[in-house]
C-alpha cells in the first residue's frame, strides 16, 4: 500500500467519552469492544504516524447543543441520547478522550447525524488541504465509521477503512462491514498505514 502524507487525512470517528468508555452512555454497546481490541491504543498509533509524516489529523464527534433541541430521534441509537442526555457540548461525555487530545491546530468536526460528513464541514476542510485519501478509524464500524467511508467514496475520495482500529458491539457486526467494504474502498491494519506513510513521509 502507498499513501502520500501531503493528501492523506486520518480521521478518528467518536472517540469520545459516551461512546468509547465503560462509563460512557453508550458503554454497554460499545466499551468492551474498545477494550478488547485497544481501540483507543490504536487510533492513537494511527495519529502519531499521520503527525509523524506530515498528513492531516481529523477527529468528528456526535455532539448536540445543551439539552439537545438539534436532536432529531428516528432511530434507536439517537433514541439511547435522548433518553440519557448523552454526548451534550460542553459535558464530559462528550469530549475526546484524554488518550487522544487533539493538538493546536487540528480539526474537530461536530454533527448531528451519523456521520461525520452529512451536513458539517468536513468535506470542504479536506477539499480546501487537498485531501485525496481519507483513513478511517474510530467506532462503531458497523454505524458512523461505516456510515462516513460510504459517504467519502460517494464524495470522490480513495477511502481506507483500518479494520483493527475499528470496533463495534459485536465481532461479528464488526466484521460483516469489513467484508462488505471490500467491494468500495480498502481494508487495512495499523501496521500497514503505519508503514506506508513512514516510507512516504515528507521531510521536516
Amino acid at each position: 500500500m502507498e499513501l502520500d502524507p501531503r493528501t492523506t487525512a486520518v480521521v478518528a470517528v467518536h472517540m469520545i467519552n459516551d461512546v468509547v468508555t465503560h462509563e460512557g452512555a453508550f458503554g454497554q454497546f460499545f466499551g468492551e469492544g474498545v477494550e478488547r481490541g485497544q481501540i483507543i491504543r490504536q487510533v492513537g498509533r494511527l495519529l502519531d504516524a499521520a503527525r509523524t509524516a506530515g498528513a492531516t489529523p481529523v477527529y468528528t464527534r456526535v455532539v448536540f447543543k445543551p439539552g439537545h433541541p438539534d436532536l432529531v430521534v428516528n432511530c434507536p441509537l439517537l433514541g439511547v441520547v435522548a433518553q440519557t442526555g448523552a454526548v451534550e457540548d460542553g459535558k464530559p461525555g462528550a469530549e475526546i478522550v484524554p488518550e487522544l487530545t487533539p493538538q493546536p491546530g487540528e480539526h474537530v468536526v461536530d454533527h448531528q447525524r451519523l456521520t461525520g460528513f452529512h451536513g458539517t464541514e468536513l468535506d470542504v476542510l479536506l477539499r480546501g488541504k487537498g485531501i485525496k485519501t481519507v483513513v478511517l478509524a474510530g467506532v462503531a464500524t458497523n454505524v458512523s465509521v461505516e456510515g462516513t467511508a460510504r459517504e467519502a467514496v460517494n464524495l470522490g475520495y480513495r477511502t481506507i477503512v483500518v479494520s483493527d482500529a475499528c470496533s463495534a458491539a459485536s465481532d461479528e457486526a464488526h466484521q460483516a462491514t469489513l467484508d462488505t467494504f471490500g467491494l468500495l474502498g480498502e481494508v487495512v491494519t495499523v501496521n500497514e498505514v503505519e508503514a506506508a506513510l513512514e516510507r512516504a513521509a515528507v521531510p521536516a
